[in-house]
């Protein structure tokens, strides 16, 4: 398997993890969900686990890995401003609960060129 496949399939299995995760543990998710946004924070929830697997899914098959590395990374961004509420809401919360918040933060940053790469190595 070449470099560029594994980390699409590395990708992909993140992307999975969570997606399940969203299922397997609604309740911590739907606290991240901004308030601004139309509709149940749980729908929401829902929805961005559906998004994940099927991303995960579009990144293991060749013909559509570049589309899915593309929406990968523009997914990542999207998600942003719930990791933004997760800080602010966790603000009075323990050092090691703020870190973890607040670590999240510039995480996107990795992820977003993770996926651009994976998009980029599969031209």
């Amino acid at each position: 398997m070449s470099r560029s496949a594994r980390s699409a399939f590395l990708l992909a299995g993140l992307l999975a993890s969570a997606g399940v995760a969203h299922f397997a543990s609604p309740k911590q998710f739907d606290a991240t969900v901004p308030e601004s946004l139309p509709g149940s924070p749980r729908a929401w929830t829902k929805a961005s686990g559906v998004a994940e697997l099927a991303l995960a899914a579009g990144l293991v098959i060749p013909a559509t890995r570049k589309a899915s590395a593309r929406a990968t990374a523009l997914f990542f961004a999207g998600v942003f401003p719930a990791n933004v509420k997760m800080a602010y809401d966790w603000r009075d919360r323990s050092p090691k609960a703020r870190a973890i918040a607040y670590g999240r933060l510039p995480l996107q940053i990795p992820l977003i060129l993770w996926a651009r790469g994976v998009g980029r190595a599969d031209s």
